[in-house]
């Protein structure tokens, strides 16, 4: 089989060197390319020939797939498929599967770390402290006692749950049921708007779907309580963006902690988030660590090989 590899897996070379070495000793002949290019033409000369192509988040439209009559999988080292246009593949049967689990804790973590930055004033309170001010004006809140809405109790979502359990918060969840979690750590499931209504912090951690897209909008900001925050580490066109920065320009909400846009980063100048005093954000980077790339790249290998041997993991198509 021919593989190629058509953008970077943020791992080390002797990394890249022994997956290099797995493959070719089970026959087959693997392909790294070490830039990133979103052109179609571009990512269409790199797959050519390929059997089996590997993007992370690289966006992969019809136009790619229809072009490629040897693709036969495309293993995609991310979580979420929203970036590859999943109904072409299935025309021209190609196989999809993802890298399910691999940034769970770190997408937690720094979800996490938004609430605390954004309830706390951390990120503000930093260049005031280097310049020689104090803590006046900024006084936080707690997140202990406070009640926490979790939209999408998926994986990560259920992580998170933990988490916030163990800074004593009462949880809500819609829809979704797991009974165990649900009893273990006094969950509460709603309707959504009951969750919006009643959350200090609202999280999202759903996938982006034709039914999520500005799930988030206008309405279900105006339902929030003016002292609450919202947290996206999920897809940024969950969110109106418009919405969400007149509602925190008004003071329809408290603030908001935001990894991800409804475009990718780099962000203008005059992106209209970036000027807000009352957010917290980053650039797409809740999925990114050193552990999480390493994790990422092995179960990529793991589904390569095991979709060769007959037996498809994580599969999407």
């Amino acid at each position: 089989m021919k593989i190629h590899v058509i953008e970077p897996l943020a791992i080390k070379d002797s990394a890249i060197k022994e997956i290099e070495k797995k493959f070719r000793e089970k026959g087959h002949v693997i392909r790294f390319f070490l830039d990133r290019n979103t052109d179609p033409d571009e990512i269409i000369r790199r797959c050519d020939g390929a059997d089996i192509v590997v993007i992370a988040n690289l966006p992969f439209p019809a136009v790619c797939v229809e072009s490629l009559p040897s693709l036969k999988l495309l293993a995609v080292a991310f979580t979420g498929v929203d970036h590859v246009d999943l109904d072409a593949c299935e025309k021209k049967g190609i196989g999809v599967c993802n890298a399910s689990g691999y940034s769970t804790i770190n997408v937690a973590e720094l979800t996490i770390g938004l609430i605390i930055d954004v309830m706390r004033n951390i990120t503000t309170l930093d260049p005031v402290t280097r310049s020689g001010g104090t803590k006046e004006g900024f006084i936080g809140n707690d997140l202990a006692g406070k009640t926490v809405g979790i939209i999408g109790m998926g994986a990560i979502g259920q992580k998170v749950a933990r988490i916030l359990h163990a800074f004593d918060c009462s949880l809500m969840a819609v829809k979704r049921k797991n009974r165990p979690l649900e009893n273990e750590l006094s969950i509460r499931y709603v309707e959504m708007d009951e969750l919006l209504r009643e959350s200090d912090i609202v999280t999202l951690h759903c996938p982006l779907t034709e039914s999520t897209r500005h799930l988030i909008g206008e309405d279900e900001l105006k339902l929030m309580k003016s002292t609450a925050y919202l947290i996206n580490t999920a897809r940024g066109p969950v969110v109106d963006s418009v919405a969400l920065t007149a509602a925190l320009e008004s003071g329809e909400i408290a603030g908001a902690g935001i990894d991800v846009f409804d475009r990718e980063t780099p962000l203008n100048p005059d992106f209209p988030l970036l000027g807000l005093k009352n957010t917290v954000v980053t650039p797409h980077v809740a999925f990114a660590t050193e552990e999480a790339f390493v994790r990422r790249a092995e179960i990529v290998v793991d589904n390569i090989l095991s979709w060769i041997d007959g037996n498809p993991k994580n599969v999407i198509l």
